[in-house]
């Protein structure tokens, strides 16, 4: 008997740390608790344990991510600012585990896997879509609702900034994870953000 989504966030974070091919079964029995006959019997092994461990990130975003952004028209474009700043921080991990031990292990579960093994894995290159799709589909609603308040121009294409947010943002990882300051990340983050289109003065 064990808590399925504590062994499967408490993995999440060993791949975030050490990548997919960087960790062991032993590893994910270590950071887990569980055993190597039982994660084999419950996840099939290393790669049950990942797909199983994105399918539970996915679920995370899809639920944190439109609640972020939702909400009246007069508040969508400081939203969209949030959204981008919040990306300094990093992606939290689920609230039963501690916090990243580091920059690099904050970053975008999704994106690194995609990055690291998804040109070569279906299963984890659609996990990684799936993700990047319902955060840019958030991220699309907000820019209409801030177009309907005069925000944003309104003949930009919101699913084309929605993209350029989400890469902005994905961006933010890696640079983030290369080292570079919240002082420079926050920098970025505004830079962006003062990019938007705005309306223009007829």
């Amino acid at each position: 008997s064990f808590d399925r989504d504590h062994v499967l966030h408490a993995a999440e974070r060993q791949f975030r740390t050490t990548g997919y091919n960087g960790t062991s079964v032993d590893d994910i029995s270590a950071a887990t608790g569980l055993g190597r006959g039982s994660l084999y019997a419950a996840f099939d092994g290393k790669h049950g344990v990942l797909l199983q461990a994105m399918a539970g990130y996915s679920i995370r975003l899809g639920q944190f991510v439109p609640e972020a952004l939702a909400g009246p028209d007069e508040g969508a474009l400081e939203r969209l600012r949030g959204f981008l700043l919040r990306a300094v921080e990093g992606v939290p991990l689920a609230a039963d585990v501690p916090p990243a031990p580091d920059r690099a292990a904050a970053a975008c579960f999704a994106a690194k896997m995609a990055l690291e093994i998804g040109a070569s894995d279906s299963e984890v290159e659609r996990l990684a879509n799936d993700c990047f799709s319902l955060v840019a589909t958030a991220v699309a609603e907000c820019v209409r609702a801030a177009q309907r308040n005069g925000d944003i121009d309104p003949d930009a294409d919101p699913d084309d900034l929605a993209y350029l947010l989400l890469t902005i943002v994905r961006g933010v990882d890696v640079v983030g994870a290369s080292g570079h300051s919240p002082a420079r990340l926050t920098s970025i983050a505004e830079s962006a953000f003062a990019l938007l289109p705005r309306p223009r003065h007829r």
